[in-house]
């Protein structure tokens, strides 16, 4: 049986070759919840209350673990701040990295296929209520900086309790022995949260089932079909962009085909919640399953969360340049740099933003010179690009931590090093002080 390392312990634990019961339970509450939506859609209408209830009990646990993850993640590297910064430095290259693959492939697209060219629209759905055309840059930065971090954690603003856990962990490394107790709490209060997450992830199959069966009962079909091709060429997009993490990883040293397939599970929840936020408890304990350093983990994750939406940047740019298509906006060498500039920025610090990919694209719209409702042309199938957008997002994570790592983690164990992250989540882990 082949074995994977965990660069955290440097034990080598089985890799199975078989797929995991838990994904294929997910695969068929999906199909099922398709079917069942199809033949009874009355009923299926009624079913929207299973995906909310799920979403909203993976939303209990992720401040939560977020905070005690970061904390202990830091705590850990504050040993030794040059990595720490080096490992903050290569997340943050690689993400911009990553954004402007994603946006050339957007554009590249159009530019071969123009989907827009010739369309005439209705609006195809409605805009959120107070949608914002563009960011308010001044006050994202203010609220980096939390005013009251238990209101903040209360409100679900992970950027601040983000930045707030990366500070108490560089504090509590810097006052050594005084920060094991503290710390040991904080490893106990992360484990309870794994230990949560596993109960609620075994109703994902359910929760799926009930999402799909009122997604296809809610969803017009006469929408779709005009859109069609917008939504096609999305997913070839993002079918390029995958394969352009494939070559990366494998020029990394890893087995894209194996790394993916680890992935199963969260990919799949991501796909049927459209919601990134869903798949992050169950993220933080996955990707350390596949070899990468808990501690890389602790600080990739959480930061990608809101600033590497690698599915979002691609459907804004292609979104961005259809709708351009569509009002007959001819498209210039000063218009795709608009359009790259400014999707580049605004697909960063987005998760406390409410509706926030249609934020991110109305940005891009007032920035080439497109009036907001033009975005209500594409609302209608918006659901369907967000199940591929979401998935794209989480498997773009899950990807810059395993770069991340191999390129600044350097995390293998070495003979008499006490400052080893304990596996979280397995039974009996202790905590070792540095």
């Amino acid at each position: 049986m082949k074995t994977a390392i965990n660069h955290a312990t440097g034990v080598k634990a089985p890799l199975s070759n078989k797929p995991k019961a838990v994904p294929w339970k997910i695969l068929l509450g999906l199909l099922g919840g398709v079917a069942f939506g199809a033949i009874w859609p009355s009923v299926s209408i009624s079913l929207k209350f299973a995906g909310t209830l799920f979403v909203q009990c993976i939303q209990m646990v992720v401040i939560p673990l977020i905070f005690s993850s970061v904390t202990l993640g830091v705590w850990k590297l504050g040993a030794d701040l040059k990595r720490l910064a080096r490992v903050i430095c290569v997340t943050f290259i690689w993400f911009f990295v990553a954004g402007f693959v994603s946006i050339a492939i957007g554009l590249g697209l159009d530019a071969i296929f123009r989907p827009g060219v010739g369309v005439h629209l209705l609006s195809a759905g409605s805009l959120p209520a107070n949608l914002a055309l563009q960011m308010d840059w001044g006050r994202f930065v203010l609220d980096l900086i939390p005013k009251n971090v238990i209101a903040a954690m209360a409100e679900q603003h992970v950027l601040p309790v983000v930045l707030f856990a990366l500070l108490l962990g560089l504090a509590l490394a810097t006052i050594g022995d005084r920060s094991k107790p503290l710390m040991g709490a904080m490893e106990g209060l992360l484990e309870a949260m794994y230990v949560m997450t596993r109960w609620i992830i075994a109703l994902t199959p359910v929760a799926v089932f009930g999402i799909m069966a009122w997604l296809v009962a809610s969803q017009g079909r006469s929408t779709l079909l005009a859109l069609s091709k917008l939504v096609a060429l999305l997913y070839v997009g993002y079918l390029l962009l995958w394969a352009f993490f494939w070559v990366v990883l494998a020029l990394s040293g890893t087995n894209p085909r194996q790394f993916t397939r680890g992935l199963a599970e969260p990919l799949l929840l991501g796909f049927a919640t459209r919601s990134s936020e869903a798949t992050l408890p169950l993220m933080m304990e996955t990707v350390p399953k596949l070899g990468v350093s808990q501690r890389v983990v602790s600080v990739v994750l959480p930061l990608g969360y809101s600033f590497n939406l690698d599915g979002a940047a691609l459907y804004q740019a292609l979104a961005a340049t259809f709708l351009a298509d569509v009002y007959g906006i001819p498209m210039t060498a000063s218009l795709v740099f608009t359009i790259v500039v400014t999707t580049l920025v605004a697909s960063k610090g987005l998760a406390n933003v409410p509706s926030a990919s249609l934020v991110a694209l109305a940005t891009v719209t007032h920035a080439i010179g497109l009036p907001v409702e033009a975005i209500a042309l594409i609302t209608g199938v918006d659901v369907f690009m967000d199940m591929g957008r979401t998935t794209t997002n989480v498997y773009g994570n899950a990807v810059a931590a395993m770069l991340v790592d191999k390129w600044a983690g350097n995390f293998e164990a070495k003979k008499g090093d006490e400052t080893k992250v304990p596996a979280f989540g397995s039974p009996g882990s202790e905590l070792r002080g540095s």
